[in-house]
């Protein structure tokens, strides 16, 4: 019999009969000069059909099995790339913690500028009020020609967002106006010290009109903080209420700032840079009536001939100075808080105001008596332990 077979087919089915035949009439070597083996896989099920006879035509088809090659390649990409990714890695915190270090340090270096130009200011021209507004006109000004020129981009605000960010703005503008009315009447340090206390208002306000509670350590951390600033308040040479009192108000108007901000704007997609600057316009907003009507335009006037014959026109540039630097370093402190966890930030305050009580000693040549930077010492070092009790 003779059969044909398809070169194509998956797999072969030869009568069974016939492979006999061949077995009988064949040698060995004819055998494989026809057939070459074939390789069957005995794993797969046997395909030979004895129903219907095969005719072979053509044995040349018929070639060894060859094994092909896996065109499926496995590399360990993860265990050959694991030191890039883990240099790539440590490249990415060491970026971080360079750009925290400059944040940090813009951001001391803006607030040391601010002081020290707004004292200066304020002893040529001692009107809180107008020097308070000319900073928030300062920087609403800067950011609303940021938006006109696409430096930065405008936020997307509503009227629901205004309506959330108004109790904010009215804490903001106190607390900012009792600063520097305390700053026209007591040295930069003192009003920092007093400044340094307002973690305690920031408990004492949440215990007792929120109802929140603390662990044993944050209570026990307000101990030195308010024992520190009474020591530095007793024995500071040039004490002043008015000063001492803005201080505490300033501090007080602060912590219902920061409150009235984690609850009303929950959800809200403005953040850092132009969250500052939609409060500080607000706040410029409340603030410019106020301000007209405590002291005025007739006083303003007056002081600023006083000033000027007085300082000469390098008091328009401590003006400008201070109002621009106050916007500034209040813009760099909102970016931060988008980058750094809120412990990094409350160190990085306490450090900030180190800074400032320092330096304003030394340009100013403040006299401070020993046990006055000793009360300063207890109460900074308080407001650290509070940092690390309040995590």
């Amino acid at each position: 019999m003779i059969s044909s077979i398809k070169a194509a087919a998956p797999t072969a089915t030869i009568n069974g009969s016939d492979s006999i035949f061949r077995k009988r009439l064949l040698s060995p070597t004819q055998r494989s000069l026809f057939l070459p083996p074939l390789q069957v896989d005995s794993s797969s099920k046997s395909e030979f059909s004895l129903s219907r006879p095969l005719h072979i035509s053509n044995v040349s088809c018929f070639e060894p099995v060859r094994v092909q090659k896996s065109l499926t390649k496995c590399k360990a990409y993860e265990a050959e790339q694991s030191q890039p990714i883990e240099r790539e890695e440590a490249k990415s915190a060491a970026a971080q913690k360079v750009k925290i270090g400059i944040y940090f340090a813009t951001w001391w270096a803006l607030n040391v500028v601010f002081n020290i130009y707004n004292k200066k200011v304020l002893n040529a021209y001692p009107y809180p009020w107008l020097t308070s507004t000319l900073s928030l006109a300062c920087g609403s000004l800067m950011m609303l020609i940021s938006w006109a020129t696409r430096i930065a981009e405008p936020p997307n605000t509503d009227l629901e967002f205004w309506k959330t960010l108004f109790p904010v703005a009215v804490a903001h503008t106190i607390g900012h106006v009792a600063a520097t009315v305390s700053m026209s009447k007591v040295a930069v340090s003192f009003t920092h010290i007093i400044k340094s206390g307002e973690p305690a208002f920031s408990v004492l306000v949440s215990r007792f009109l929120l109802g929140e509670t603390f662990p044993l350590p944050v209570y026990m951390s307000l101990v030195p903080i308010i024992g520190g600033c009474a020591l530095a308040a007793v024995t500071e040479l040039n004490f002043n209420m008015i000063g001492f009192m803005g201080a505490m108000i300033s501090n007080l108007a602060f912590v219902f700032r920061n409150i009235f901000s984690k609850k009303g704007m929950k959800g809200k997609s403005v953040s850092g840079m132009n969250y500052y600057a939609c409060l500080s316009i607000l706040s410029l907003l409340i603030l410019t009536p106020f301000a007209i009507a405590v002291e005025g335009p007739q006083l303003w006037a007056a002081g600023y001939k006083t000033a000027m014959s007085q300082i000469g026109p390098q008091f328009i540039w401590w003006v400008a100075a201070q109002s621009i630097f106050y916007h500034l370093y209040n813009q760099v402190s909102y970016m931060s808080l988008d980058e750094i966890s809120p412990l990094t930030f409350s160190i990085g305050n306490t450090m900030k105001r180190i800074s400032v009580i320092v330096s304003s000693i030394i340009i100013f040549r403040t006299p401070v008596q020993p046990i006055n930077a000793l009360g300063a010492a207890i109460a900074i070092l308080g407001t650290f332990l509070y940092s690390q009790a309040k995590q």
